[in-house]
This record gives C-alpha cells, sequence and structure tokens, in this order.
C-alpha cells in the first residue's frame, strides 16, 4: 500500500476548497480545473495539491454511458428528475454528485514515475487513515452490482461509500475520489438503476454496462453509525494536512488560461458525446 505522505513531501500542500456548490457553474469546470493543476503541477509551477469540490444534483457519466442505445431517452429522465449531466474526461462510468457527496482531487507530478496502481494505493490509504478512529473495515475492490464498478471502490461489510477515477494531463496525475458521506446510498443507486434500465430497454448495448442492485450501496454515514456531514469530512482533512505548510492559492496565471482551455474541451467532448442533445450543467 503506498503512503498518501511520500507524494506530499516537499515545503508545501495546494489547498483548494471548491467546496461551496456555487463557486463553479458545473462540474465540467471541476474537471477543467484539474487539468489546469495537473499541468501546473506537472510541470513543476506548483506544488502537490488537494482540491475539495461539490457540486448539487449532477450525474457524472462516463464515455460509454454515452453509447447508450437509448441515451437520449436516459439522459432526459435525468433531466426531468432536476439532476445536471456532465461527461467527464477520466474513466468510469455514471456516479451521482450531490450536497452529501465530497470529491476530493490528489494532484501530483512525475508521470512517468508514478504507475497507476500506485496513484490509487495512495488515496486508499488516504482514506482509511482519514477515518481510522471511526472503523478499520475499508477495504478496496470491486463492489458488483454498485454504479461505476471498479477495482478501487471503497467499503464497508461489502457496502460501497465510495469510488476512485485517475487522469494523467502532460507529467500531471489527478486522482480523484468521490465519498458518499451523508444521505441515502441506496436512493442514488436507484437514481443510476433507472438512468440504465431507460439507456438499455432490455438491450446488450456495445458495452458491459452495471446491472445496479442499490443495496450494496451506502453512505458513509450509514456504514459507520455516525452522523458525518460534508463540512466534518472536510474538517478532518484539514487536520490531517496539520504538518505541512498550506498554500490556499486559487488559480491564477497560466492556470487561468490552461483551465478555460481545459473547460471549452469538455464542452465540446459533452456535445460531441451526446450529439443533438444540450447538455445540461
Amino acid at each position: 500500500m503506498s503512503d498518501w505522505k511520500n507524494f506530499f513531501n516537499k515545503s508545501h500542500i495546494r489547498y483548494i476548497d471548491d467546496s461551496d456548490p456555487t463557486q463553479l457553474s458545473s462540474a465540467m469546470e471541476s474537471f477543467a480545473s484539474d487539468d489546469a493543476l495537473a499541468i501546473s503541477v506537472g510541470s513543476g509551477q506548483s506544488a502537490p495539491a488537494m482540491r475539495l469540490w461539490v457540486h448539487d444534483k449532477t450525474i457524472v457519466l462516463g464515455i460509454p454511458d454515452a453509447k447508450l442505445p437509448y441515451v437520449d431517452d436516459a439522459v432526459k429522465l435525468l433531466h426531468t428528475l432536476g439532476y445536471n449531466t456532465v461527461v467527464r474526461n477520466s474513466g468510469g462510468l455514471a456516479v451521482v454528485l450531490d450536497t452529501g457527496v465530497l470529491n476530493l482531487s490528489f494532484i501530483l507530478p512525475d508521470v512517468k514515475k508514478v504507475a497507476i496502481r500506485t496513484g490509487y494505493e495512495a488515496m486508499v490509504h488516504y482514506v482509511q487513515e482519514l477515518f481510522r478512529d471511526l472503523t478499520d473495515r475499508i477495504e478496496a475492490f470491486e463492489i458488483v452490482g454498485s454504479y461505476c464498478p471498479g477495482d478501487y471502490d471503497l467499503s464497508i461489510d461489502g457496502k460501497k461509500f465510495a469510488g476512485i477515477s485517475q487522469r494523467r494531463v502532460k507529467n500531471g496525475i489527478a486522482v480523484q475520489i468521490y465519498l458518499c458521506v451523508e444521505g441515502d446510498g441506496a436512493w442514488r443507486a436507484k437514481v443510476i438503476q433507472a438512468f440504465y434500465e431507460q439507456g438499455l430497454r432490455g438491450e446488450a448495448g456495445v458495452f458491459n454496462y452495471p446491472t445496479i442492485e442499490p443495496n450494496t450501496m451506502q453512505s458513509l454515514s450509514q456504514l459507520v453509525g455516525v452522523k458525518l456531514s460534508v463540512n466534518d469530512v472536510k474538517k478532518r482533512i484539514l487536520d490531517s494536512l496539520t504538518d505541512y505548510p498550506i498554500d490556499t492559492a486559487r488559480l491564477h496565471g497560466q492556470e487561468l488560461v490552461d483551465f478555460e482551455k481545459r473547460k471549452i474541451q469538455m464542452i465540446e467532448r459533452n456535445k460531441k458525446a451526446l450529439g443533438l442533445m444540450t447538455p445540461k450543467g
């Protein structure tokens, strides 16, 4: 297991808090922000960074989701339910974001020196350490029946509460995790279940889409039996950084230029992925 501290052993950590859902207009801007930071960190212009982000009522889709046989109807269903939709630029499938879900990104340098598995394991180790006082049962393995299943699903007693993806941009790495901190994990899974049912209508599709079983997912609060909020977890994250000088500088200079470029790319990606549909969010 890779110790997360190995990646933040320089003079300081850059810490960016975008967890106010009104700070960024959509999840497109969060993915563009991580790209801009990855370019900056990878080139040595910025220290390794942690970025927190929250978006309300948003379904983040993977590229395969946009290839569902009846994707237009499936996306319309999500819009009818009040969700924005965004096609991500990192790997994975559909996930639910809302104000009870905290996203955390590790932005790391030296892409050629850090194996993909190492980046994932660093995030797993960090989350295990972050909640060590509440549980020692956080494990990483694929939870069949969950949405966006993968080898680095985080679960307690077989119930998933988090998933990790990874994106590599030039010499930088963005390891991104969504943490279902509070609320009803099974209810979120039912939304994705309805999305796939509408998008497939019994057909196989071109991808091995998951068969969602809502009871495979819960929030961390439900699993540990402690009422946790996103703000509680934010405090834990800050407390974990007490040994490091923290730089809270937001995007600036060339980072803003790269952000705008990456945002345009995200918009074009979404238009291409969803065809004539106008992506919400």
